[in-house]
């Protein structure tokens, strides 16, 4: 897989590339300025699975408050520059564990080469980010368009840049909210560059639709062994954007650890709320640390034989239920004691 024949690259207190599992990253968004903020959400976010979250470094005040914020996390810090490479070298001088430019909009090469010498004394890697919306001109004239074949070779140019001054700590994330575009776009850069990849589907949009996107677009280039640190980007809450990508990541085989939950869909033979019962048992496994699988099951007729594939279930009938282990009826239950009496055998999974 091409996964494991990536350049490894340390960034902060975790590794990437090199065969490392694929790390999940996401972005505050709270005021970087505002440090009780930020850190109080970075730390709903690395318990909720975060491995390195990315701030943005718009104004000196901004870079200054990472070196507080660092103090306060346990999880490697990105800074989030655009345009101002003074920004850039504040922030590492704060302590980022990397950070992310697109050379472009950086300037002049004297000021890329500034930023790059300060990164290199102090081995902080660099993310060299290129987006489908800020495709320079000449590319989309070369191409007739924003093309996969376009952002590849943005990228390595930027790249090139950074090598000519004498530094290859260096991610590359090439991102487009066109979800095969941007897949078609990793599978070409996978093939010219050992380099770690950083992927997403950049404004991939709502809770609904950017989940959807994300799960299709992550699952093509992933399942190919390609990318070693995702975000999952969102309009909504970075919280969410961790969990899908935990989820993501399981799906695929990337991930172990955390109780996967099924259920069936609802039919007429339902006699139970189990769309509400069903929520209810994600909401509590969330903070269980089993590797096992939880099925829910709306009628007492099919649930059993439905269940069999998981560790665990419970199915629902007209103020019953069942509590199924591998396909068995373990124990009959009223109605209303089925969640509590399902979180108390996780509880004691292993007594």
């Amino acid at each position: 897989m091409y996964r494991e024949h990536t350049k490894t690259i340390k960034i902060g207190n975790q590794v990437i590339g090199g065969g490392h599992p694929v790390l999940i990253q996401s972005m505050t968004n709270t005021k970087t300025e505002d440090v009780a903020a930020t850190v109080a959400q970075i730390l709903a976010l690395e318990k909720a699975g975060c491995q390195i979250i990315r701030c943005a470094v718009p104004t000196m005040e901004a870079a200054k408050a990472l070196g507080e914020i660092k103090k306060q996390i346990h999880i490697p810090l990105v800074a989030d520059i655009h345009f101002d490479y003074k920004l850039a070298i504040a922030a590492m001088e704060n302590g980022a564990d990397k950070i992310r430019i697109n050379p472009g909009n950086i300037g002049s090469r004297e000021r890329i080469q500034a930023v790059v010498d300060v990164a290199k004394e102090r081995q902080i890697p660099i993310r060299v980010g290129v987006n489908s919306g800020s495709l320079e001109k000449e590319l989309v004239e070369k191409y007739h368009g924003v093309t996969a074949e376009g952002l590849v070779e943005s990228a390595l140019d930027k790249v090139k840049i950074i090598e000519d001054m004498g530094y290859d700590q260096l991610v590359i994330s090439i991102k487009s909210s066109d979800v095969l575009m941007c897949a078609k776009a990793h599978e070409l850069i996978a093939q010219k560059t050992d380099y770690p990849l950083h992927v997403g589907i950049t404004e991939a949009g709502t809770l609904f639709s950017g989940n959807i996107k994300s799960a299709v677009g992550l699952g093509i280039i992933l399942y190919q062994g390609i990318g070693d640190t995702i975000r999952v980007s969102l309009t909504g809450d970075p919280l969410e954007e961790v969990k899908s990508a935990k989820r993501i990541l399981k799906t695929l085989g990337l991930r172990n650890g955390g109780i996967e939950v099924v259920s069936c869909p609802t039919c007429g033979r339902t006699q139970i709320d189990l769309i509400g019962l069903a929520n209810k048992v994600e909401d509590m496994v969330q903070d269980i640390p089993l590797n096992i699988k939880v099925a829910v099951m709306g009628c007492v007729v099919n649930g059993p034989g439905e269940a069999k594939e998981a560790d665990i279930g419970i199915a629902g009938g007209k103020g019953v239920g069942l509590l199924i282990k591998k396909g068995e009826i373990i124990k009959k239950v009223p109605e209303d004691q089925l969640l509590e009496t399902l979180r108390d055998e996780l509880l004691h999974w292993n007594a």
